[in-house]
Formats: C-alpha cells, sequence, structure tokens
C-alpha cells in the first residue's frame, strides 16, 4: 500500500522524449467527467498535462442479417473504437461478425475509427441456419435446419430430417460442391441428401 505523500508512477508518451515512459504524478484535477495529471517525465524532467477523458458513445448505421432476413440498427460504440471487417460483437443477446464497413464516401475499408465510420453491415454468427436439399429419385424436397454454427457435418454420414435418416451426399460451401470431409455448419451452404440405403 502506498502512502498519501509518495509520488504516484504512470507510464505515458512524454512530448519531449516522443516514446513512452514513466511519469511522476504531481498533482490531479477532475475535469468535467474525466481528470487532468501534472505529470514529470522520469527520463528527462519534462513537465506536461496529460488529459483523461471517458470515450464519447456515437451510433454506427448497420444493417443486420439473420438468415435470408436483414433488419436497421444504430450499434452503440466508443469514439475512440477501432472497428474492422471480422470483428465480433454482441447486440440484442447474439453474436454478430462485421461483413462490411463503409466511409463517408461510401467506399469499403478493412478497418475504421467508429466516428469514420458511415455504414456497417454484419450477419449473425451464433447460430447457421443450413438450407437442405432432399433427393429421392426423380423427387427432390427443400427444408432448412438452424444449428450451432460449429456443427459439423461429414458426407457420408446419416442425419434425421423431420423424423427420417438421410445419407449426407454432398456440401455445398460456397467456393464449390465436395463429396467427401466435413464441414463447420458456418461454412454449408448447402447440405445434399439421399436415402440411407443408396
Amino acid at each position: 500500500m502506498q502512502d498519501e505523500d509518495s509520488p504516484v508512477e504512470t507510464i505515458a508518451i512524454c512530448p519531449e522524449c516522443l516514446g513512452q515512459s514513466e511519469h511522476d504524478v504531481m498533482r490531479r484535477s477532475q475535469r468535467g467527467e474525466g481528470d487532468d495529471f501534472l505529470v514529470r517525465c522520469l527520463d528527462c524532467g519534462h513537465v506536461h498535462t496529460l488529459q483523461i477523458r471517458p470515450p464519447r458513445a456515437v451510433r454506427i448505421k448497420a444493417t443486420l442479417s439473420d438468415g435470408r432476413g436483414s433488419v436497421s440498427a444504430a450499434i452503440e460504440v466508443d469514439d475512440d473504437e477501432t472497428i474492422a471487417v471480422g470483428d465480433l460483437f454482441e447486440h440484442d443477446e447474439m453474436t454478430w461478425c462485421v461483413t462490411r464497413i463503409d466511409d463517408s464516401h461510401s467506399r469499403p475499408a478493412t478497418s475504421l475509427g467508429a466516428i469514420e465510420i458511415n455504414s456497417m453491415w454484419a450477419t449473425r454468427t451464433d447460430r447457421s441456419i443450413v438450407r437442405i436439399t432432399m433427393n429421392h429419385g426423380e423427387v427432390s424436397k427443400s427444408t432448412k435446419i438452424e444449428c450451432e454454427p460449429d456443427k459439423v457435418f461429414s458426407c457420408g454420414s446419416i442425419m434425421d430430417v423431420d423424423g427420417k435418416n438421410w445419407r449426407i451426399r454432398g456440401l455445398h460451401t460456397g467456393r464449390g460442391r465436395t463429396l467427401t470431409g466435413s464441414r463447420m455448419a458456418g461454412e454449408v451452404r448447402r447440405i445434399y441428401l439421399q436415402p440411407p440405403e443408396w
């Protein structure tokens, strides 16, 4: 435990040294919702003020896609946050993955600061809706199942659909169809089934 008279040290960027270094906190003053700290660099002795303020909340216009349906939403984030394609976030007790962000000129980017984002698109990742085609001779029937994105489907294995057993004949991932191997539900666009005796 530190006593009241001993200096408090912190790491900060010194404007004189132009690098991170330890600083002594000489004085702290509350300013609005934040604080100003008068600090002295332990490397060069330069005295300067650090202004610490909580980030402001900003709203980003987003299109959230869940299967074939999409909704518009305003996602609240801190103004100092950086958002990139592939980032995951929680909204309405669901997990979403950022698939696209556009700047103020509606140009796509891979990463932007929150205040630079004009619009954002995301897809739901905490569940997958997988389309299924069941082929029985000349007759084909389509349906969908909902499952966890990490559920594994394997070609040749048996699965139950509507109380009936089917063999997985092929998996389509969007990059092509495979008749061998396994894929996670999040990667699968469509599962092709046939009766197990075929």
